[in-house]
């Protein structure tokens, strides 16, 4: 599996965007509703899709397998198995975002509450 620091991220969307061109990258946030209600990131440069881990082994068709999708959760944990069922399911661009949300907030935008 691969994981990317959130410090990391526009390189990878700038890579990403170089292997699909006209393909918007996609950062997936599989956290609960109440956390996304206490600290959420902006999206720039990509779509963000909320989809809470619990519902992604019945939603995770939803996805579109072409476009480079990068997990976020609050400490990388629950992302990193996230983007182990999603390799497991045919997705080959997906990377986790190690830290969470609590390194975004340390390490791209420190306006993002941590909690």
């Amino acid at each position: 599996m691969i994981s990317i620091h959130p410090a990391q991220l526009q390189d990878w969307l700038q890579q990403a965007g170089a292997q699909a061109p006209g393909v918007v990258p996609v950062v997936l946030d599989v956290r609960e509703p109440w956390e996304l209600q206490t600290a959420s990131v902006k999206p720039d440069g990509f779509e963000l899709r909320h989809m809470p881990m619990r519902s992604v082994p019945a939603r995770y068709l939803e996805l579109d397998r072409d476009q480079p999708i990068a997990c976020l959760c609050h400490h990388g944990a629950r992302s990193a198995q996230v983007v182990h069922f999603l390799m497991q399911n045919g997705f080959t661009q997906v990377v986790n975002i190690h830290g969470g949300i609590h390194a975004w907030s340390h390490e791209r935008d420190p306006g993002v509450p941590v909690y």
